[in-house]
């Protein structure tokens, strides 16, 4: 890439999330025409751009795996803070809003991304390869996350509905923040070489002809128009979300399809980024982010709509129902197969992308 594409890319990923964030306030609680709306759409877009952008800058100066944890973190923080504003400002019909993003958020990130992520690495190698160890213990967190925080609540007895009473709700989100921060503390400190990428050949030979990692000043920077660029995709999808639930009733889907919605949009930078690490055969770093982006949804996002629910005292609905389920189960069992080799091919990849497929099927026609 000459100096002079660089240059033009640095521009355009430090002024798209600063337009994109002040398009942000200056339509904050306010009704925008239609014009203005579709500009605002057109901004997000690029703010999610900029936002992967950035995200490589932090993880090639600390590390790729110090940088997938920052970017799911950052963007799980921002999307608790869209749930719970789009609870508040949105009534009775909000009560399963969280529920139904978190589990769109599992099986966009553990079919959607992984599929995409096994595909491009299959079509590139052949046989794609990965750490089955941390892979799998992954995979074991969210599977652990989403039964006890979505799966349980439909059996419980205590109160009627698939809701959690305030006792119930309280131990879910302890456990919940308590399994986020042991798997943190295992994938970056005592079996951080599990969540590395494989060593090939290749790898070794060319160890020493990757591009210089960023300065300190560069990579802070990069840091906080990261944060900037995902509160305005964040904040701009709840711009137009009157416009998305709009559409969503006009075509007489159902309410959960909101909640699709918002994930598609909030994970749109780990997709991309996923793609990305993938295309240049570090497929390890997109499975750290696709399931680690689905452990921070549910370990934080769960721990924050709990409090809130509990503090305001406002009804929430968690339990999944029996098709979500059976998508879920079909997941993890899928997902277990697919990690414990250690190898993955197009058959893999195929399965995924079929079962995330289903998923958007079903949510639109259940």
């Amino acid at each position: 890439m000459s100096a002079f594409v660089r240059e033009r890319l640095l521009r355009w990923a430090v002024v798209v999330p600063v337009l994109a964030m002040v398009v942000l306030l200056l339509t904050w609680h306010r009704k925008p025409p239609p014009l203005v709306l579709g500009a605002v759409g057109v901004l997000l877009a690029g703010a999610v751009l900029a936002a992967v952008h950035h995200a490589e800058v932090v993880a090639h100066r600390v590390g790729e795996l110090f940088g997938s944890l920052i970017l799911a973190v950052a963007v799980t923080i921002i999307e608790v803070g869209m749930i719970i504003a789009l609870t508040i400002d949105g009534g009775p019909k909000t009560q399963t809003l969280a529920r139904d993003t978190v589990f769109a958020a599992v099986m966009v990130t553990c079919n959607g991304i992984v599929g995409l992520t096994v595909l491009i690495g299959a079509l590139r190698q052949r046989v794609t390869t990965f750490n089955p160890e941390g892979t799998g213990a992954a995979l074991a967190t969210v599977v652990t996350l989403a039964t006890l925080s979505l799966v349980l609540p439909t059996f419980t007895t205590t109160r009627t509905g698939p809701q959690f009473t305030p006792a119930q709700l309280t131990f879910a989100a302890i456990a919940s923040l308590a399994l986020y921060v042991l798997f943190v503390l295992v994938q970056t400190g005592r079996h951080r070489d599990f969540f590395l990428p494989v060593a090939t050949e290749e790898d070794i030979v060319n160890v020493d002809e990757g591009s210089e990692p960023p300065k300190t000043g560069t990579a802070l920077v990069s840091l906080v128009l990261l944060v900037v660029a995902l509160i305005a995709v964040v904040g701009d999808a709840k711009i137009v979300s009157p416009a998305i639930e709009h559409g969503v009733e006009a075509a007489n889907l159902p309410q959960s399809v909101v909640g699709v919605i918002i994930a598609l949009l909030v994970l749109l930078p780990e997709t991309l980024a996923a793609a990305r690490a993938a295309r240049r055969d570090r497929v390890q770093v997109s499975l750290n982010l696709a399931l680690g982006s689905a452990i921070a949804s549910i370990g934080l996002t769960i721990p924050a709509i709990s409090a809130v629910s509990i503090w305001s005292h406002r009804p929430l609905v968690l339990g999944l129902g029996g098709t979500q389920m059976v998508l879920l189960a079909l997941t993890a069992v899928v997902g277990v197969l697919t990690v414990i080799p250690g190898r993955a091919t197009l058959m893999q990849a195929g399965i995924h992308l079929l079962v995330f497929a289903a998923y958007l099927f079903l949510a639109a026609s259940p």
